[in-house]
C-alpha cells in the first residue's frame, strides 16, 4: 500500500514542480516587462532584471559579468555547483561575452526549479541588453531623409546639384576627395556618402589628419602589435576600425610627406601592417578624404605627393561656401533655431534676417550655427533682433541702417540717395541706371528731384499789393 502511494506522491510533486516552473518564469517576464514599459528611458534594463531576480529566488548575489573574448567555447557552457551557477547571456555585439552569475548560501543551493528560472533569466537578459543597445544607437536615415535634405540644408541650385552628385557618388566604392573651405560641411557630405552607399551598415570612422602627432601617425592609422615596446598595448588602427565601412580623412593636406608615402601604399594595396607586425592585413575600407586647400596647388609647390593626389582625385566633390549660396542662409538659420529649442521655439525678425544675408560668413555654416547659439543664449524676447546679433556680424549693416533709423529717414530719402549713387556709377547715363534699378525713367527722375524737407529751398516770399502795382 505504501509502495503504491509513494509513486503517486512523486508524480504529484513532478506535476507541481512543472507548474511552479511555468509560474516562476511567467512572473519573472511579467515583472521585467512591466518595468520596461513603464520606464521613460531604456537604460539599465539588465539591472532591473537582476533586481527582480534576487527577489524571486533565494540568492546571495546576482550579477552580469563581462568576460574575456579569448575564453574557450567550453567555458561558456552553463556552470552548476552547490553554491554557484552561471549561464552565458546571448548578445549580438561583436567581441562581447556576458555571463549571468548567481551565488547561493552553501547550505541552501539551487534546486532544479531555481536552475531553470535562472536559465530563462539569462535569455531574457540577452533580449533586454539588445533592446538597450538599439535604444541608445542613433537610428539610420529614413528613406525620406536619404535625399540629403536633413544634413545638407539648402534649396538653392548649387545645393541641389551637390545632393545629386553625392547620390551618384555614393552608389560606388571609389575613393572620393571633398574640397571646400573650413566650416562648409565637408564631414556632413562624407557621412551622407556613407549613409547612401552599400556600406551604410558598416562603421564610419573620422580622423583629423591635422591633429595627428607625427611620431604616432603609423600607430593611429595602421595599429600596433602587443609588446612592441615596454608598456605598449596592442590595438587596431583607424583603417581596421573602418573595415567594412568608410574611413574619413579630414584635412589630408596637413599630412607630412613621410605620412603621405605610407598612406599611398595602403590605398594602392588595401592592406595595412601594424607597427611591430610581421605580416600585412587585408582591409575592405572605402576612403573619403577632405581638404580646405586645393591639392593641385600644393602639388605644384611640392607640398603634396603627385602620385597620392592622383589616387585621391579620381572623384571630386566641391562644397560651395555659404557666401556663394546666400539663398540658403535663412533656411539654415531656421534649421539651427529648431535644433536648439531649449528655451522654446524662437523666431527671427525681418531686419535680423536681412543682416544675416548681408554678411559674408568667412566661417561658413559653422559660423552661422555658433552665431545662432549665441543669439539664442542672449535674446531677451522670443524673437531674435538685430541688436541680438554680434557686433562683428552687424558690421556695415548696423552702421548704415541703425543711424538712419534713429534720424527718422523716409523711404523716399533712402531711394533718392541710392538712385544718385547708381547714376554716378553708370557715368550719369539715366537709361542704364534705370535698367540697373529696374525702374522707369519717370520714377528715376522723381527720386533724383526729391529733396528732404530740411534740405529743400525755402519758398519765395509772398508779394505785396503795392509791389505788384509798381510792376504793373
Amino acid at each position: 500500500m505504501a509502495a503504491s502511494v509513494k509513486p503517486a506522491v512523486a508524480s504529484a510533486t513532478r506535476v507541481r514542480r512543472k507548474a511552479d516552473r511555468r509560474s516562476g518564469v511567467h512572473a519573472l517576464v511579467r515583472q521585467v516587462a512591466g518595468d520596461l514599459v513603464a520606464a521613460s528611458e531604456r537604460r539599465n534594463l539588465a539591472v532591473i532584471l537582476t533586481d527582480r531576480l534576487s527577489k524571486m529566488v533565494p540568492v546571495r548575489a546576482t550579477r552580469l559579468n563581462e568576460i574575456s573574448c579569448t575564453m574557450s567555447t567550453r567555458s561558456l557552457q552553463p556552470i552548476r555547483a552547490r553554491d554557484y551557477v552561471a549561464f552565458s547571456v546571448p548578445v549580438k555585439e561583436p567581441g562581447r561575452q556576458l555571463m549571468l552569475e548567481v551565488a547561493f548560501d552553501p547550505r541552501n543551493g539551487p534546486d532544479d526549479w531555481t536552475y531553470q528560472v535562472l536559465e530563462t533569466a539569462a535569455a531574457v537578459a540577452g533580449m533586454l541588453l539588445e533592446a538597450e543597445r538599439l535604444g541608445s544607437t542613433p537610428a539610420r536615415l529614413t528613406a525620406a531623409e536619404r535625399d540629403g535634405a536633413a544634413p545638407l540644408i539648402g534649396s538653392s541650385e548649387v545645393m541641389r546639384a551637390l545632393r545629386e552628385r553625392v547620390e551618384r557618388v555614393a552608389s560606388t566604392d571609389f575613393t572620393v576627395l571633398i574640397e571646400g573651405e573650413s566650416g562648409v560641411g565637408k564631414e556632413l557630405v562624407a557621412r551622407q556618402i556613407h549613409e547612401l552607399g552599400r556600406r551604410r551598415q558598416g562603421p564610419f570612422v573620422a580622423i583629423n589628419c591635422a591633429a595627428l602627432v607625427e611620431t604616432l601617425i603609423e600607430a593611429e592609422l595602421f595599429g600596433i602589435e602587443e609588446r612592441t615596446a615596454t608598456g605598449v598595448r596592442g590595438r587596431r588602427g583607424k583603417f581596421e576600425h573602418a573595415d567594412g565601412g568608410t574611413l574619413f580623412l579630414d584635412e589630408i593636406s596637413d599630412l607630412s610627406m613621410a605620412a603621405q608615402a605610407k598612406l599611398l601604399r595602403v590605398i594602392q594595396d588595401l592592406t595595412v601592417e601594424r607597427v611591430g607586425g610581421n605580416g600585412a592585413r587585408q582591409i575592405n575600407t572605402r576612403i573619403v578624404a577632405a581638404t580646405n586647400r586645393g591639392l593641385s596647388s600644393l602639388v605644384d609647390k611640392g607640398l603634396f605627393r603627385t602620385d597620392l593626389f592622383y589616387r585621391l582625385s579620381g572623384v571630386e566633390i566641391r562644397v560651395p561656401p555659404l557666401r556663394k549660396r546666400k539663398a540658403d542662409i535663412i533656411e539654415l538659420a531656421h534649421y539651427f533655431l529648431a535644433r536648439h529649442d531649449g528655451r522654446g521655439q524662437l523666431s527671427m525678425t525681418s531686419a535680423a534676417s536681412d543682416a544675416l544675408i548681408a554678411y559674408d560668413w568667412p566661417g561658413n555654416v559653422r559660423e552661422l550655427e555658433r552665431m545662432i547659439e549665441g543669439a539664442i543664449a542672449t535674446a531677451e524676447s522670443r524673437q531674435i533682433r538685430v541688436d541680438d546679433l554680434p557686433v562683428s556680424l552687424r558690421g556695415d549693416y548696423g552702421e548704415v541702417l541703425v543711424p538712419a533709423f534713429q534720424l527718422g529717414d523716409t523711404m523716399r530719402a533712402w531711394g533718392s540717395r541710392y538712385a544718385r549713387l547708381v547714376l554716378e556709377k553708370n557715368a550719369s547715363n539715366k537709361r542704364q541706371a534705370c535698367r540697373v534699378l529696374d525702374i522707369t525713367y519717370h520714377t528715376l527722375n522723381a527720386y533724383l528731384n526729391y529733396r528732404p524737407p530740411h534740405l529743400a529751398a525755402p519758398p519765395a516770399p509772398a508779394r505785396g499789393a503795392s509791389e505788384l502795382a509798381s510792376q504793373g
